[in-house]
Parts: structure tokens; sequence; C-alpha cells
């Protein structure tokens, strides 16, 4: 290009003053915190729901207030009734769920690193997981016995299947690029797992967190409701078998509140552990 050309292209150019500013555009999809979204939300529902229920559209026999449920929430605070029930249900889901979850990281890692472990334990675990594990509850409960043991195992065995499915599957997913590149760098095979391939999993095994704690309430309430004196699934069948509607929905809100926190502290690690990605 000339000087002259230059000089003329250089002319037509509008100043810095007449320039729109191009938008960026390269967010990637990142999600923007609606923090008051999620609580107007909930706060219509049971509005709605108490409205319903004092102009006597939806009928009290059917489904109790809001209102009536918690107050018979309160009343379970008041009799020291809530931290029993809530006490047992914590110490057998964290106990259940973490051992499940660390066996499940152990092995789905095995399976995803060596041929071996493959060959022999994704076909087990492939035949096994489809497998409702309440149904194994009376077995556990002759292995184990009515106590503790059983129900923990219940949640034990819930847990580890989406554990291992989760967390091999994410070291298949781990760009095979980056192992090569590692390998030419002369990292050891130890660098590589612990610096490349744990890392590029955490996503699914952080997934698989989420999923297998859904499960895991679902199986305590299950495991609770067959020979337990107090947690919440034992709660929620003694106001079942009352037909006391109010404590029975006071029940399942705790559940809600509990699988809340989960999401929550699961949410706060992620972005802890997978700060990289941002």
């Amino acid at each position: 290009m000339s000087h002259e050309a230059a000089a003329r292209d250089t002319a037509n150019t509008p100043d810095d003053a007449g320039q729109r500013p191009v938008p960026f555009r390269g967010g990637g999809f990142v999600h923007r915190p609606l923090g008051p979204v999620a609580p107007v939300v909930f706060l219509a529902i049971l509005a709605l729901w108490e409205l319903g229920s004092r102009s006597g559209f939806i009928s009290p026999i059917a489904l109790p207030a809001p209102s009536a449920a918690f107050a018979a929430l309160a009343d379970l605070f008041k009799t020291g009734m809530l931290w029993k029930h809530l006490g047992a249900s914590l110490y057998r889901l964290a106990l259940g769920w973490t051992l499940g979850s660390l066996l499940g990281i152990a092995v789905g890692l095995a399976v995803g690193l060596f041929s071996l472990a493959r060959a022999g334990l994704l076909p087990l675990v492939s035949a096994l997981f489809p497998v409702p594990k309440i149904a194994l509850l009376p077995l556990f409960i002759i292995w184990f016995g009515i106590g503790e043991g059983s129900k923990v195992a219940t949640i034990l065995f819930g847990t580890f299947f989406p554990t291992v499915i989760a967390t091999y599957a994410g070291v298949d997913n781990v760009d095979r690029g980056l192992i090569r590149m590692g390998q030419s760098f002369g990292l050891g095979w130890l660098s590589i797992v612990r610096k490349i391939i744990v890392p590029g999993a955490m996503p699914a095994i952080l997934s698989g967190f989420r999923i297998s704690a859904s499960i895991a309430i679902v199986l305590l309430v299950a495991a609770e409701m067959i020979g337990a004196e107090f947690g919440i699934g034992a709660y929620i069948l003694m106001a079942g078998a009352l037909f006391a509607l109010d404590q029975l929905i006071a029940g399942v809100a705790l559940l809600s509140v509990l699988g809340l926190v989960i999401a929550w502290l699961i949410g706060k690690l992620e972005k802890r552990l997978l700060s990289w990605r941002m």
C-alpha cells in the first residue's frame, strides 16, 4: 500500500470520539448470578399454596397449609426432637456418603487408568448398578444387624456406583493431547495422574457427587423407615401412619433443606477446585 493510500484511509477513519465501542462477545455462556430470583419464586409458591388452603380451594385433608407444616416444625424444635432426628440422619448420611464416595473415586480411577481393572471391574459395576439398593437392605440387616451398620451400608452401596461411573468417565474424557504433552516433557506417571488426569476429571467427579448425594438422601429415608427409632425417615413414617399430614410435610421440608445445603456445599467445592475453568 502506498503512503498516499494509507493517508486516505486514515483520513476516512472516524476519530476516537466518533467510534462506537464494540460489545464484548466472549462471555463463554457464563451464568450471571441472579440471587433474588430463587427466594422470590419459592415465596410466591408458598403464598399461593397458603392462599389456596385458606380459601378452601385446597383441602386441608389432602394437603395442609404451609403455616400448619411450619407449626409442626416449630413444635418439633420446641420439644428437642428435631435435633435427635436430624442428628441421626446426618450421621448416617455423612458416614455412608463419604465412605461410598471415597471407595467410588478409588475404583473409578483404577478402572480409568488400568486395563486389567477395567476388564475385571467394569462389567461388575455395570451389572450391579441397576439393582435397586433398597432391595438389598434385608440382606444388609442380616450381615450388619438392625442398627446403624445396615443403614450406612445401604447408603454406601448406593453412593459407590454412580461415583465409580462418573470418575472413570471423567478420566476417559481428559484430553489425551495434554497427557502426551506431559509425557513429552518427561513427567512421571504419578505426576501426570496428579497434575493432568485428576484435575481434568474433577468436573465429572463433582457432578457425580451431586447425583450420589441425591441418591444417598433417598436411600437414607428408605433405610430409616425400616427399624429406626430416630431419623427424618422414621419421623415421616410415623407421621404417615398417624395421618398427621402437617408433620409429614414438615419432614419433607427438612429433607428439602438438607438437599439444598448439600448442593450449596458441593457448589462451594466446585468453585474452589474448578477455579481454573474461569
